[in-house]
């Protein structure tokens, strides 16, 4: 599949265009300065990380969402540089670049939207990505061409673009949502209003910035919030919606078509960070049932995904349910170990907190050899359920780590 083909052209939203261009913030030369510009003023709803120590364009970006109500003309992502503990330097050095956008596209400086992604510690050499901008603004387009390179010059470690794109009728009139994101290492969003995942939602329904900001938050909450390769929550995390209204219909936060469109879209980009995952070799969906709580789920999935020691047998096939067994009784959920079953696929593992009398290692060490397998678990206590995507890891993980900023 080549990049232009990663959206179909009937499926890119109205009212946005996108550039990417080298501006020589990535050692490799590869394109690294992305920008998409809304025709007129967008609303907008953002969620950040939940790590307490974040980067300048964070910052930056908040400032300027509550300075503008929640409304957007420019996006301006760097990848190479993640701009994140350099100081007083690092948030000037947003700002300029902020500053030359809004000249270069004719808006108000709080109507940019920065993002970096990268190494960091590093000053951002604001120099370069305002250096491009003139670049920026003669190359910009509508095309899935020009989508698709706005999705791949924000990749960092990542293997290969990913975006996503939904549509559905409304008032007899077609609304459209796309997305893009970056993210293969450093993956344990914990979005709250919240290498990094960067992740550029747009759509031409026309909704208020508090209406968007609702449907973000829940439409996040089942897919971006839902996954971790490593357990580490970076500094950078970010998720943006825009709407231009370019559709002309209105949508309100009750629209549960809307609702399931977007997170569509987001469960596919969610994924896609995930079976990216760096030295990844398995792809694991966590299904936990029978919690006392919806949180005692999510409790027990994110204690089963952030164990080494789980995470090396699945990396290995060793079907090793002991491990499962330890996590999620360590993890601060309610459970009653005499209740708790397990399956490897189809197959039971763990009846009621022992072994089944018939376990058959040699197909459970089969199954764990897929690159894809589903392990469930129901804790026998109550209604509670969640669904967890996740990674195994790996000797590559280590080599890719090792030597990140060297």
């Amino acid at each position: 599949m080549n990049d232009s083909s990663l959206v179909p052209d009937e499926a890119l939203p109205l009212g946005f265009r996108f550039a990417a261009v080298k501006a020589g913030i990535k050692p490799s030369g590869n394109a690294d300065f992305a920008v998409a510009v809304a025709d007129v003023s967008a609303s907008a709803a953002a969620m950040f990380t939940g790590n307490r120590v974040v980067a300048a364009p964070i910052i930056v970006g908040r400032k300027h969402l509550a300075r503008s109500a929640g409304h957007v003309r420019v996006v301006a992502v760097n990848a190479g540089n993640a701009n994140c503990a350099t100081g007083q330097i690092g948030i000037v050095a947003c700002q300029r670049v902020c500053s030359a956008a809004a000249e270069t596209f004719q808006c108000e400086g709080h109507e940019v939207f920065p993002s970096s992604t990268g190494i960091i510690g590093v000053p951002l050499p604001a120099e370069k990505p305002i250096a491009a901008l003139p670049e920026v603004a003669a190359s910009l387009g509508a095309t899935p061409g020009h989508f698709a390179q706005f999705a791949r010059a924000i990749m960092t470690t990542d293997t290969r673009p990913k975006v996503a794109c939904a549509s559905l009728k409304l008032d007899g009139r077609l609304v459209r949502i796309a997305g893009v994101c970056k993210g293969a290492g450093m993956i344990h969003p914990q979005l709250v209003p919240h290498a990094t995942m960067l992740v550029y939602l747009f759509t031409d329904a026309a909704i208020e910035p508090s209406g968007l900001d609702t449907l973000l938050r829940q439409s996040a909450e089942v897919s971006f919030n839902r996954i971790s390769i490593d357990g580490d929550t970076s500094t950078n995390d970010t998720v943006l919606l825009l709407a231009s209204g370019a559709s002309s219909v209105q949508v309100d936060s009750t629209n549960t078509s809307f609702l399931g469109a977007l997170t569509e879209v987001c469960t596919s980009l969610a994924k896609q960070i995930v079976e990216d995952g760096e030295g990844v070799t398995h792809v694991v969906e966590l299904r936990i049932e029978g919690a006392a709580t919806d949180r005692d789920a999510l409790t027990v999935a994110k204690a089963i995904a952030h164990s080494p020691l789980v995470k090396t047998a699945w990396a290995g096939c060793d079907p090793n349910w002991g491990r499962l067994m330890a996590a999620a009784g360590y993890s601060g959920a309610t459970i009653d170990p005499e209740r708790i079953n397990i399956w490897f696929g189809e197959q039971q593992i763990c009846k009621n907190g022992g072994r089944v009398a018939n376990f058959d290692e040699a197909a459970a060490h089969a199954y764990l050899k897929q690159r894809e397998f589903i392990v469930r678990l129901d804790l026998g206590i109550g209604n509670g359920k969640c669904r967890f995507w996740t990674t195994d890891l790996t000797a590559e993980y280590v080599r890719i780590n090792a030597d990140y900023s060297t």
